[in-house]
């Protein structure tokens, strides 16, 4: 006998199936709840405890820190695979085989030249726009030059579609931080890597060699890998109920990359630069804000520290303190700001108050220091993240496409007023 879950309402009960994961995690399947309660619906504001689909793209327990893409670890992948390999994984189901993963280098290197009226869509934005409204609007305007919608149930279209946008997506990003620096638009070079390119589309300078650092590539490549998929957030979300309309992909990824663009998403690694801003225009006394952090009648709090999701620590985190580290004994960077930085991270992994609430430093607190080491306008660190968080975008609608998955379509309690009869103007 299968597992049920069983709710009284009014004095009437009702059973609801439990649906079991993989990872044995229990869901109660009340897709019939309405139906048979004649009109009973539930309230989970943010939908935090509201399961919207099943995924077998990543898998994340926040209670134990653990973080899986298809089944591997992600400190196995941040180890021992690159970004492209990823992408692939999250994108297909499993790792590549090498011939599988130099076609899907070849064909994303074919595909990387963009239009040349791309640049005119570019131009016609201002210096000051931010990157992120840049980037969702030319997504978005990938579609003009691509308007057949794809045929979901053709390997080939999808694979094409797929292709296309990993190749033009990280162009048109590095065209974003190229225009706001004033530096000529960059194909990069075909011969190079997926990370290898696009750290050579972002930085190169027209009138010197450019050479690679191998401690910032790894540094980069393992950021991306570590910001490719977290499940059901706020910005895949969208992806997926975008694309449950039919929404073409490249409309739903342009979707994902506004919703990922709040502070409260993607935009966190910024707030985390703006915030060590503060504290350094404040005379640099982070032992300061270390107190007001602890003082429950003080407003401020504390950015890039502790994780909606993660409750005990975050397992990207641990990976990327590594990168940032040596990124920063490389480059020799003195910059008071990252000296800050170094000062809340040592307080905050050692200070019983905050090890008692688990306010480790988080993913995107390294991000933006790394970020910031190598150069990069803070307005530019939520393209990176997106940059990253592509594949899974993809990956995340790919699976809800090929799963037919209805349209989305919350319900929600009304609270408003009840009937009331219409007044004519002059008795109002």
């Amino acid at each position: 006998m299968s597992e049920i879950a069983i709710l009284e309402v009014n004095g009437k009960k009702y059973e609801f199936p439990l649906i079991k994961g993989s990872e044995n995690e229990l869901a109660i399947d009340i897709k019939t709840l309405r139906g048979v309660t004649e009109g009973v619906t539930t309230i989970d504001a943010g939908f935090k405890n509201t399961g919207s689909c099943k995924s077998a793209v990543t898998f994340l327990d926040g209670e134990k820190g653990i973080l899986r893409y298809r089944g591997y670890a992600i400190e196995d992948l941040a180890d021992k695979a690159d970004f492209l390999e990823t992408s692939y994984l999250l994108i297909f189901g499993e790792l590549p085989t090498a011939e599988q993963l130099e076609k899907f280098h070849v064909d994303i290197a074919n595909e990387s030249l963009v239009d040349e009226e791309m640049k005119k869509i570019l131009n016609g934005f201002p210096k000051s726009s931010h990157p992120m409204g840049v980037i969702s609007a030319l997504t978005s305007a990938l579609i003009s030059f691509n308007p057949e919608s794809v045929n979901v149930e053709s390997e080939e279209e999808m694979y094409k579609a797929i292709v296309m946008i990993m190749a033009k997506f990280p162009v048109l990003s590095a065209w974003t931080l190229r225009k706001k620096a004033g530096l000529p638009l960059d194909y990069g070079d075909k011969h190079l890597g997926y990370v290898e390119n696009l750290y050579k589309m972002m930085f190169s300078k027209p009138n010197e060699e450019f050479k690679i650092n191998p401690i910032v590539l790894d540094a980069l490549d393992k950021l991306l890998i570590l910001h490719a998929d977290h499940e059901q957030n706020c910005s895949t979300s969208t992806v997926r109920i975008v694309g449950s309309s039919h929404a073409g992909l490249f409309a739903s990824l342009s979707a994902g990359i506004s919703a990922l663009w709040g502070p409260l998403h993607g935009g966190a690694n910024q707030a985390v630069i703006e915030m060590l801003e503060d504290i350094k225009k404040d005379g640099g006394d982070y032992q300061k804000y270390i107190a007001k952090a602890k003082d429950k009648s003080d407003p401020f709090r504390l950015m890039g520290f502790g994780h909606r999701v993660y409750k005990n620590f975050d397992p990207r985190a641990k990976i990327i303190q590594v990168a940032a580290e040596q990124v920063l004994a490389d480059l020799g960077i003195e910059d008071p700001v990252l000296d800050i930085a170094r000062g809340l991270a040592d307080v905050a992994l050692n200070d019983e108050y905050f090890k008692s609430r688990n306010l480790y430093p988080n993913v995107d607190f390294y991000s933006g220091i790394i970020y910031r080491a190598l150069g990069i306008p803070v307005e530019m660190f939520t393209v990176m993240f997106a940059i990253g968080r592509l594949p899974g975008w993809i990956a995340q609608w790919k699976e809800m496409r090929e799963n037919h998955e209805p349209i989305g379509r919350p319900r929600q309690l009304y609270v408003g007023e009840k009937f009331r009869e219409f007044k004519a103007v002059e008795n109002r």
